[in-house]
């Protein structure tokens, strides 16, 4: 069998450790870099690196790259559209492409309803601007956001991220009028409690919140990941979303999916709340919808997204010609019914390789979990404590990356090995990346004296 990885230097190459030199002069030690590897090209599930080396890509742009490296039908499309117009500005004017996306989401996103859709640059901006829209359809300030959850580096959206000493630590104030509720992580859930009983209990907490932490009338939206993304790859129990939305119909609270990391076929479904069959009121996506390019939309009931006054929203990129081809050429690949069963079945292979690997290393590997291809595998120092080992998951990530693999982090407490592949890649190119994965595990086992 042709390998698709292969490396010519050692890893980091020279011309790899150069690059970096001149990034590390060049730019602020804040902008974090996961590798030390500098790339030239990719395509599909392979990138070169500038010495050469070819890796196959398990990390997928941190979750943007759903239809792979520089997919044929996107380049052809932002070449095309290059030559006619780069720039003009939604504000300024309308184009075809601006309106021919908004369209196509209107009738992809869940809900059978009448919707609109506004297009910003980034999640982070996507998520504020939800806030702003909540706020002003509902003349409510309070947000409600969950344990766990990321929603981006502004600083409204930092005040409603979870992780603090990663993304917040010494960037406040923050924004006000944001309100945290546990999440049912079905993993650090007490012993003697099974899952159905911990769901429940955060099924009652759900109400006991609305009172202790922050009255219902107060608040406008109540904004949570289908599968907590940064914090750990967390699906959210479908029988506690789904009372989730049912106290937001009886309070007149507006339910928003932040869907930038866990939407465009990144679960097996285009939108990954589609699992419990909850309607959100507002989506919000980016990430993989651009297939590479940078764009975020929202898309919500029209009512909604009526409310903010003429001029309220927008930015001078926003629905970028560029970027909004290139999103519906995406958008053609990941609603093709062929792409999401076979975005399915690689969930599937890697679920079924990381369970075999827990049974291997009980002691090492505490968890698997995820949805579809959105999977993480939780590393502890101890299975009955569950204390979690950040130190083991560097090791391994690192070990990954020797091998020729790129693999990153993610979690609370940093110790999750998280896989966001090219759901492009072929069967062979996921058999290469699994048993790579499964060789560095082992060689992490033999360092740490677990064998």
């Amino acid at each position: 069998m042709h390998s698709a990885i292969r490396l010519v230097t050692e890893v980091p190459g020279p011309n790899s450790r150069a690059m970096v030199a001149r990034r590390e002069a060049a730019m602020p030690p804040g902008a974090a870099k996961l590798t030390p590897i500098a790339i030239k090209s990719a395509h599909g599930a392979q990138v070169i690196d500038v010495d050469g080396n070819t890796f196959l890509d398990f990390a997928g742009g941190i979750g943007t790259l759903a239809v792979g490296h520089t997919p044929d039908n996107v380049v052809a499309a932002i070449q095309a559209q290059a030559a006619e117009l780069i720039h003009m500005c939604a504000i300024v004017a309308t184009y075809e492409p601006l309106v021919a996306l908004a369209e196509r989401l209107n009738s992809l996103a869940p809900g059978d309803f009448r919707k609109r859709t506004l297009f910003m640059n980034s999640g982070a901006e996507a998520l504020e601007t939800c806030v702003h829209i909540s706020r002003s359809y509902t003349r409510r300030q309070g947000i409600v956001v969950f344990d766990g959850a990321y929603h981006g580096r502004s600083n409204l959206t930092m005040a409603m991220t979870s992780k603090f000493n990663l993304f917040k630590k010494g960037f406040g104030p923050f924004a006000p009028e944001v309100y945290r509720f546990p999440f049912p992580n079905l993993y650090r859930r007490p012993a003697e409690m099974s899952e159905e009983a911990w769901i429940d209990w955060h099924i009652r907490q759900l109400d006991h919140n609305f009172m202790a932490v922050v009255d219902p009338s107060h608040v406008a939206a109540v904004v949570i990941e289908p599968v907590i993304g940064e914090g750990g790859f967390l699906p959210a129990p479908s029988a506690w979303l789904r009372r989730l939305r049912a106290l937001c119909d009886q309070h007149g609270i507006l339910l928003v999916a932040d869907e930038v990391q866990s939407g465009m076929g990144r679960t097996g479904k285009l939108f990954a709340i589609e699992h419990s069959g909850v309607v959100p009121d507002i989506v919000a996506t980016a990430k993989s919808l651009g297939g590479g390019m940078p764009i975020s939309a929202i898309i919500g009931r029209a009512e909604v997204m009526e409310a903010p006054h003429p001029g309220g929203l927008g930015g001078t990129y926003s629905g970028n010609p560029l970027a909004c081809v290139a999103a519906l050429k995406a958008l053609d690949t990941i609603t093709d019914s062929a792409f999401l069963k076979r975005a399915t079945e690689i969930g599937n292979v890697m679920r079924e390789r990381l369970l075999v690997l827990q049974a291997r290393y009980p002691s090492l590997i505490g968890d698997v979990r995820g949805l579809g291809p959105m999977l993480a595998m939780e590393l502890v120092k101890d299975p009955a404590t569950r204390e979690p080992w950040m130190e083991a998951t560097q090791a391994v990530n690192a070990a990954t990356l020797q091998r020729g693999l790129i693999t990153i982090r993610a979690g609370l407490f940093s110790n999750c090995v998280r896989l966001l592949p090219p759901l492009t890649l072929t069967d062979a190119e996921l058999k290469e990346g699994m048993d790579v994965l499964e060789l560095s595990m082992a060689d992490v086992v033999r360092t740490l004296g677990l064998a």
